[in-house]
């Protein structure tokens, strides 16, 4: 049985993982840790996410609790995931990560520092977005330059990152499919007289209202006719089933980093 270690186990997202991994016979809770000022240290993990007593205290560092597990899920932010992978990565620990927002500097630290453990990293652990980003890229490729692509991505008022990671990672892909740099292209706003729409731009929109899980559309839009990919979230527990499928999986392969396009076998 994988021993897993979560971090910010008392958030939405770590609540829902600790729900999951219970669920699961494969998996057990082993260790769970927040921010050291977080009101819920040292209250029972179980407790917290609803589940009864588990005999899992909530601790205030990673520190405490890295010996008792295998595997490290982390939905947090992205300097608590790097200064997480930093601490795991000569540990011979395994890593989940499903926090978005990383970019730039930290990205490449983070993707580095996976590729020296056994990793598993994606903006989304949904089984579903997954196949989406599969479909985008091919139907992408099929329609080519004749047809405008567009991004609509909408989530809760209190999500901190826009776009959203699997908004940037659909872009991505889009861009890749057709052979265009996304740093280029990218539209990320319109006001104004901006004159009319170019070839090869591809729009990414956002919208945050109330306590929306997660919606994203991809939109091609030809003469006289559009096609639409549409993934709706309609709870989180996608996102946390996925992840403990991946911190599963991630278990029985060698050292590298991966994401769930490799854990679903889509590639």
């Amino acid at each position: 049985m994988i021993k897993a270690i979560i971090a910010g186990a008392a958030g939405r997202m770590g609540r829902r993982i600790i729900s999951m991994v219970h669920q699961n016979p494969d998996i057990v809770l082993s260790g769970a840790f927040e921010r050291p000022d977080h009101p819920m240290i040292n209250e029972d993990a179980g407790q917290v996410a609803g589940l009864g007593e588990l005999g899992v205290k909530i601790v205030g560092a990673l520190k405490d609790v890295i010996d008792q597990g295998e595997v490290l899920i982390d939905f947090t932010t992205p300097q608590a995931t790097l200064e997480n992978i930093r601490m795991i990565a000569t540990r011979g620990i395994a890593m989940v990560i499903g926090t978005t927002g990383i970019t730039g500097h930290t990205l490449e630290e983070v993707e580095s520092l996976g590729r020296k453990t056994r990793c598993v990293m994606s903006p989304n652990m949904s089984v579903g977005v997954n196949v989406m980003f599969k479909i985008a890229g091919d139907v992408a490729r099929i329609l080519g330059k004749d047809y405008d692509m567009e991004i609509l991505e909408a989530h809760h008022r209190l999500k901190k990152d826009a776009p959203s990671g699997t908004a940037m990672r659909l872009a991505q892909i889009l861009a890749e499919s057709v052979g265009r740099d996304l740093e280029k292209v990218g539209v990320y706003e319109r006001k104004g007289a901006i004159g009319k729409r170019t070839d090869e731009e591809i729009g990414i929109q956002t919208w945050r209202a109330g306590d929306i899980t997660g919606e994203h559309t991809v939109m091609f839009g030809g003469i006289g006719e559009r096609l639409e990919i549409i993934h709706r979230a309609h709870n989180r527990d996608n996102f946390a089933r996925g992840s403990v499928k991946a911190a599963l999986w991630v278990m029985k392969q060698p050292q590298g980093l991966y994401d769930m396009q490799d854990v679903l076998g889509l590639k």
